[in-house]
């Protein structure tokens, strides 16, 4: 597995080994000299400094404003989750989520600088092997690294488009690190041909599978790269791809939906790429262990700290089914699935008898309902403040009980092994009947979309009671009629990816990509300020549908008096 301890014992190696028997042959303490680095290891330890930064901590001193999970930017700033926790607790948050969107609101700051870092680094891998001698690196290896270094500038770059749309490319031919002025490159391109290029260069060059966990692969690169073409609405292009990763990859979907959200079961087979996290490894603060996500645990109960990322009302009544199993694709939030808002936890509650569809409750920690394996969710105890952000815990990163000392660090289990998903094979299969619906067969479409259904109406996934019994009424059925209406289909669709890819930093952005973010929010803000008063002046605007270009990184980018980046309009 790729962890930060690993390019730490490597520098130490290098460091060691330049020791000299004369004390008077002295090199420069923790610094990395030419000939350590432009090596097989040197290069080798680079290049895992660039994958490192995937988790978007390290940067300078950001963690949650740059999370790799995008939990803010993809999910509380969309309709799946709430803030949390109490109304002064992390400010920039709440301004965010009422898009009250501000350029010099500092959580911009710091995902646009571990971007921008993560961009560094891949860089630094190329250069570093373009001085590396052909005696320490063969032509094999050597383009595969290239290859790795390629598809995380890509995947960064990416990262940074979606933030932002206008935004600079920056390649090792740009990049000087001993020219501060060289990456202040104007932001007046549309870089999307530069991320498919990397991403294409890094499909024809990787390996179908790398021996080691952590590393991009072939069909994680041509996933990218599907996926970059759906943002631009190439469907032919991306469906090609994800064509491909059905018919060559060798994924599959995994028996148990859950298990897409455990340190136990990290890159299993339905697994296309994870941001490996570790912990006990080394690290002394286990830096390594999601850190960027550590404030989304239940202010009780299992953890003390600290009660954000709370799913929202309007996202658990997504998972209402009918009579069939279906989802409500037009009326699911005309009423609220029963919570326990305003219950003290000590008092009786009845919950819903309604029927759900099962992912929920892997999804939402909510009253009465095991939590994992921590028992029972008790509602308001778990709660910092329910009347503030309603009666809802999250759950997908939570850690289980049994895996305590072995996937958490021994400090703070907050801080775990659960890797992150960025891309499994359920995406593929979404995003190909994305592409189906809008270029290919809508049958086709609705058989991919039943694969994924199949696999959430299994009683073996269901969440269970200590009595084995199913902890709530849930029903899922499939799609058993032909589709014979693309808008319908495409409703169908999108409305899969939302229960299916819940809290996972991806709604927020897939709204934007549909064109129907503006509609949905402010819909979606007009019934939940009845629950959640501080939205109450909270409007979304046809330019919040990017984010502002950070301020200080406008004036960072000054050369001679004058600003080489240019704000988003609207800002």
């Amino acid at each position: 597995m790729i962890t930060r301890k690993t390019i730490y014992t490597a520098i130490l190696v290098l460091l060691c080994t330049a020791c000299s028997n004369s004390f008077l042959d002295l090199k420069p303490k923790g610094v990395l000299l030419p000939e350590q680095l432009y090596t097989n290891s040197g290069v080798n330890a680079v290049l895992i400094g660039a994958y490192s930064l995937l988790d978007g901590v390290g940067a300078g001193n950001t963690t949650y404003q740059s999370s790799g999970d995008n939990w803010v930017y993809g999910s509380v700033a969309a309709d799946d989750a709430y803030k949390g926790t109490t109304s002064g607790d992390q400010p920039a948050i709440s301004l965010i989520e009422t898009y009250q969107i501000l350029a010099d609101n500092d959580y911009f700051r710091g995902k646009w600088r571990a971007v921008y870092d993560g961009i560094a680094r891949s860089n630094d891998v190329i250069q570093a092997l373009a001085k590396t001698p052909a005696t320490e690196i063969d032509d094999a290896e050597r383009t595969r690294i290239t290859a790795e270094a390629r598809f995380l500038r890509g995947h960064y770059h990416f990262e940074a488009k979606k933030m932002w749309n206008h935004v600079p490319y920056i390649d090792e031919n740009i990049y000087n690190p001993e020219d501060a002025n060289s990456t202040k490159v104007p932001n007046d391109k549309d870089i999307w041909p530069n991320i498919e290029a990397d991403f294409q260069f890094a499909y024809e060059n990787l390996p179908h599978r790398q021996t080691q966990p952590g590393r991009a692969s072939k069909w994680a690169a041509a996933a990218m790269l599907a996926k970059a073409k759906l943002f631009q609405q190439k469907y032919a292009d991306a469906k090609t791809l994800l064509d491909l990763i059905v018919s060559q990859g060798g994924y599959v979907l995994v028996d148990r939906y859950a298990d897409n959200f455990r340190a136990q079961a990290n890159n299993n087979a339905e697994s296309v790429f994870e941001v490996e996290h570790s912990v006990n490894d080394g690290a002394p603060g286990g830096e390594n262990g999601n850190q960027g996500a550590t404030l989304n645990y239940p202010y009780g109960g299992p953890t003390t700290c600290c009660g954000f990322f709370q799913p929202s009302q309007n996202l658990v009544n997504a998972f209402k089914t009918d009579a069939n199993g279906l989802p409500l694709l037009d009326n699911f939030n005309a009423d609220d699935v029963t919570n326990d808002q305003g219950i003290e936890s000590k008092d009786p509650f009845t919950p819903y008898a309604g029927t759900l569809d099962s992912r929920l409750d892997w999804t939402v920690g909510r009253r009465g309902i095991p939590y994992l394996d921590h028992g029972l969710h008790p509602g308001k105890a778990w709660v910092r403040d329910q009347a503030y952000a309603g009666p809802y815990s999250p759950k997908k990163n939570m850690f289980y009980k049994v895996d305590i000392g072995s996937a958490t660090f021994a400090n703070n289990p907050r801080q775990n092994a659960n890797n992150y998903r960025i891309l499994r094979y359920s995406h593929v299969l979404l995003w190909l009947a994305e592409c189906e619906i809008e270029i290919g067969s809508l049958e086709r479409a609705r058989e991919l979309v039943n694969m994924i259904r199949t696999r959430a109406a299994n009683p073996v996934g269901f969440v269970k009671l200590p009595d084995g019994t199913n902890a709530a009424n849930y029903k899922v059925g499939l799609y058993n009629t032909t589709w014979t209406d693309k808008v319908l289909a495409r409703k169908a669709v999108r409305f899969e990816e939302r229960m299916e890819f819940a809290v996972g930093g991806q709604r927020f952005f897939d709204l934007v990509r549909w064109g129907i973010a503006p509609d949905v929010l402010n819909t979606y803000i007009t019934q939940e300020k009845g629950k959640r008063t501080y939205l109450n002046n909270a409007t979304f605007k046809a330019t919040n549908i990017y984010y502002p270009i950070p301020l200080q990184e406008i004036v960072n980018s000054s050369i001679s008096g004058t600003a080489t980046l240019k704000q988003n309009d609207g800002y």
